[in-house]
């Protein structure tokens, strides 16, 4: 998402634009934004399984010659890596063949392919301050998110919630959070307020909607409205944190306890000592633990303006533009 993000602001500037990626999420998502998609046979380095890892290194082997054709054929001006094992192969062809290379990272730690082509790439654009990362190849734009909405009404008229109702937003990401899930289904099922819950597509056949205030979907797309609709937001800490600050919105955040580097509790904390967010660790949250902390954050209306004040302090609505700007500087250089 974030680099369709990117897209969406270069192709706003004249730019073409064209997606290298696997087999995951992009091959539905990059489409529908309409933009072309060429895929690569890529695996994940295992670093505790040296068999695995062996058979990994010989997929990506094959992955870099692939990568190595498509950038002769396409002829790019200049090449963005969003992070992730995808953009290994694709940086690597970049740094060989000499197009300038340009490295957005999402995360608050630099992910290991991040970490490898960094030293090769014109600017890395980090959405957090990172120790040991400054100087003129390091720029911190923020993470990119997609263009904000602003018409609350026409939101709330999309979910069916009322102008005076309060509006409480959980999700977990594009796979969803099954404790999370499970959690708010039990902590919300008698609320007095409307729940509008994005609960991943997985999880979707466990959970029933405990009653009509309660909207319980897989997916959301267009997911800025959803955020625009709400009051407060219960999610994960990842890199959606920036669209939540976007939009203004105090959060209850559960970081995710597996993610890389703990990148997660990183992040909320990053929203705690600014004041938008509470949090609870995923091994603390219960269903009775949840209803609690919103219903306090709720009942107490000073201190949940005060959040979204702070939520939005931290916004970097810019950051794709800016992103998109150090790619199109590196293309005409």
């Amino acid at each position: 998402m974030p680099a369709i993000a990117v897209a969406d602001a270069l192709r706003a500037e004249g730019a073409e634009v064209v997606f290298v990626g696997g087999e995951r999420a992009e091959r539905e998502l990059v489409p529908k934004a309409c933009y072309e998609l060429r895929t690569l046979r890529v695996q994940p380095l295992p670093r505790r399984r040296p068999l695995r890892a062996l058979r990994a290194g010989l997929v990506d082997a094959a992955a870099a010659g692939a990568a190595l054709r498509l950038l002769r054929e396409l002829r790019p001006d200049a090449v963005m890596g969003a992070g992730g094992y995808v953009a290994g192969p694709v940086g690597l062809a970049a740094v060989l063949t000499r197009v300038p290379l340009v490295l957005s990272e999402a995360d608050s730690h630099l992910g290991l392919t991040n970490r490898l082509l960094a030293p090769f790439a014109r600017r890395v654009c980090l959405s957090f301050p990172l120790a040991g990362r400054r100087g003129r190849r390091y720029s911190v734009t923020g993470r990119p998110i997609p263009a904000v909405v602003s018409d609350r009404r026409a939101a709330r008229e999309r979910f069916g919630i009322g102008p005076d109702e309060t509006c409480v937003l959980v999700f977990g990401g594009s796979q969803g959070a099954r404790t999370i899930n499970h959690a708010a289904v039990e902590a919300f099922a008698g609320a007095r307020f409307r729940v509008l819950h994005a609960a991943g597509e997985r999880d979707l056949p466990e959970l029933e909607s405990p009653g009509p205030h309660y909207d319980l979907r897989g997916y959301i797309p267009g997911f800025g409205e959803a955020l625009l609709a709400s009051d407060l937001v219960v999610a994960r800490a990842g890199g959606s944190i920036f669209e939540i600050a976007a939009y203004g919105r105090p959060a209850v955040l559960i970081p995710y306890p597996y993610a890389t580097a703990d990148h997660q509790s990183e992040n909320a904390s990053f929203m705690e000592r600014a004041g938008a967010a509470i949090v609870i660790l995923d091994q603390e949250l219960t269903a009775p633990r949840l209803a609690q902390e919103v219903g306090r954050l709720l009942a107490d209306r000073s201190r949940l303006h005060a959040m979204a004040r702070a939520s939005a302090e931290l916004a970097r609505p810019d950051a794709a533009r800016e992103v998109a700007g150090e790619l199109l500087v590196a293309a005409s250089g």
